[in-house]
C-alpha cells in the first residue's frame, strides 16, 4: 500500500537548525512563527480564528536516520520510537499544539512553535479542550524526567 501526502502549506519559524529548536512548544511559549497555507486551501481556514490553539501536523523532512530504539532528547536511556516524540520516525509525521495569535487571509501567526523553518504542513486541526485534554493520562517514563527548555541562543 502506498500513501501519499500533499503539503497544504509551509511553517516558518526563526529556527534553522535542530539544535536551536525547542524540544516542545510548551517549553517555549513565546517562540513565534507563521503558517502559510497555500491559497487553494485558504477557504478551509474559515472560523479557525475562533480557536485559541491549533494542532499542526507536519512532515519531519529534515529528521535524519530512522532507528526504532534510541536515546531521546529528554534522557540518555534508549526508548522505542513509538514511546517517544523523537523526529526520526518511520513516517516522519510530527505534530505540535500552537497558540493562534491571528489570521490574515491564508497566513496564521502562532506562538509556542517548535518546528524548523520551512517545514511542510500536512494538516491543521482545532485544539478542543473537552476532546483533546486528558488530565488523568499517564506520562509513562517521561513522568520521572525533569523537563527543561533547551537553550536556543535566541533568549
Amino acid at each position: 500500500m502506498t500513501i501519499t501526502f500533499k503539503p497544504i502549506g509551509t511553517i516558518h519559524t526563526p529556527y534553522t537548525t535542530k539544535e536551536e529548536t525547542p524540544i516542545q512548544g510548551t517549553l517555549s511559549q513565546e517562540s513565534k512563527g507563521t503558517v502559510d497555507v497555500f491559497p487553494e486551501f485558504e477557504e478551509g481556514l474559515k472560523d479557525i480564528e475562533t480557536f485559541t490553539h491549533i494542532i499542526l501536523l507536519y512532515h519531519f523532512d529534515k529528521a535524519g536516520e530512522i532507528k526504532m530504539v534510541r536515546p531521546t532528547f529528554l534522557d540518555d536511556a534508549p526508548r522505542g520510537v513509538f514511546a517517544s516524540r523523537h523526529p526520526c520516525r518511520p513516517n516522519g509525521i510530527g505534530f505540535t499544539v500552537a497558540r493562534l495569535i491571528s489570521r490574515s487571509k491564508n497566513r496564521l501567526e502562532v506562538a509556542g512553535i517548535d518546528v524548523l523553518d520551512g517545514t511542510p504542513l500536512l494538516d491543521i486541526k482545532p485544539y478542543i479542550v473537552r476532546f483533546d485534554c486528558f488530565p488523568e493520562a499517564s506520562e509513562g517514563w517521561v513522568s520521572h524526567v525533569q523537563v527543561r527548555p533547551k537553550p536556543t541562543g535566541r533568549e
